[in-house]
């Protein structure tokens, strides 16, 4: 079985990308094939698991309630894992799948989320986002995508770039030195608005400078020294969650579409260093907590996600050289 013929022997969610991405298939069968999303597979699983309020496990970050003093099986001494099982990650993974947007099922979904998920920090609605830059950059990516309003966080956003090019979430807690997880998370954000909208002067230039933050340190280098800021972000996980890697990274820069950039040549030899004699990548850093479902076989095995994501920065990069 070829590499391509592994990525197609999977769920409609991956199959539709590989279509599209990989394969390069006519319009027509990628689109017939993204319509299963949202009633075959993981997507239908999603919907099925949403509450009758509209909510996943009764809150948008987090769980109802309760999940803190939840330790059982986590290892001795370090802190509970944060599930995954909220209204926040499961719309995340929604947006992965591609589940289309438009579907009757789907704006089903949204509008009971609109209407009644509040955030944890003060109650404001969902597509309002709440005070975390890393969140808010996701809310925009959520809110673009499945068609709300989120004008007011973008502003926001703008608002709270560091002067060195990026965000951090302890910003309202005096660090004025960015992050790159919640940086790209909000690159993420503003790119998905721009290509949506046009964007505006302001939020194009402010992610064009998040887009610096990055590539001035090659993805995952200090600025300072050279050194590697997180051995973490040199193995590559899906899903992603809110944490920063390498791939997660490059992803981004190929969705903006620019010729490569020689400050991300590193980055890319790293890619290409992973890749597996048969052809695929490997799940390498599962972040913990309570999911849904698995997606996969586990870190250390085969993975058609970071095999798919792989593929497409790689064919990307050798078209822009």
């Amino acid at each position: 079985m070829t590499v391509l013929e592994w990525l197609l022997d999977s769920d409609p969610a991956i199959r539709w990308q590989v279509l599209r991405d990989l394969a390069h298939a006519p319009a027509d069968v990628v689109a017939a094939e993204r319509m299963r999303v949202a009633s075959e597979g993981w997507g239908a699983r999603l919907l099925d698991l949403q509450d009758e309020d509209g909510l996943w496990a009764g809150g948008a970050c987090f769980p109802a309630e309760g999940w803190q003093r939840d330790q059982e099986g986590e290892p001795e001494g370090q802190l509970p894992s944060q599930p995954w099982t909220s209204t926040l990650p499961t719309l995340q993974l929604l947006h992965d799948f591609g589940v289309d947007p438009c579907s009757d099922r789907v704006c089903r979904m949204v509008t009971m989320v609109r209407d009644n998920c509040r955030w944890e920090h003060a109650g404001q609605p969902f597509f309002s986002g709440e005070v975390e830059p890393c969140i808010n950059g996701r809310v925009v990516t959520l809110g673009t995508y499945f068609g709300q309003d989120v004008s007011g966080v973008i502003a926001r956003l703008l608002r709270e770039q560091l002067d060195d090019g990026g965000w951090n979430c302890e910003a309202e807690n005096g660090s004025r030195r960015s992050s790159f997880a919640t940086t790209i998370n909000v690159l993420e954000g503003l790119l998905a608005h721009e290509r949506a909208t046009g964007g505006s002067a302001e939020s194009i230039a402010a992610r064009r400078r998040g887009e610096e933050y990055l590539l001035e340190r090659k993805l995952f280098r200090r600025k300072s020294t050279g050194e590697v800021v997180n051995a973490a972000w040199l193995q590559f996980s899906f899903p992603t969650r809110w944490q920063y890697d390498v791939l997660r990274a490059l992803e981004y820069f190929r969705s903006a579409g620019n010729p490569p950039d020689s400050r991300m040549d590193e980055a890319i030899d790293l890619l290409r260093s992973k890749q597996q004699p048969d052809g695929n990548w490997l799940l390498e850093n599962t972040h913990r907590g309570k999911i849904h479902f698995a997606l996969e076989d586990g870190d250390g095995q085969p993975s058609r996600w970071n095999t798919l994501r792989a593929l497409r920065v790689l064919s990307w990069h050798e078209q822009g050289r």
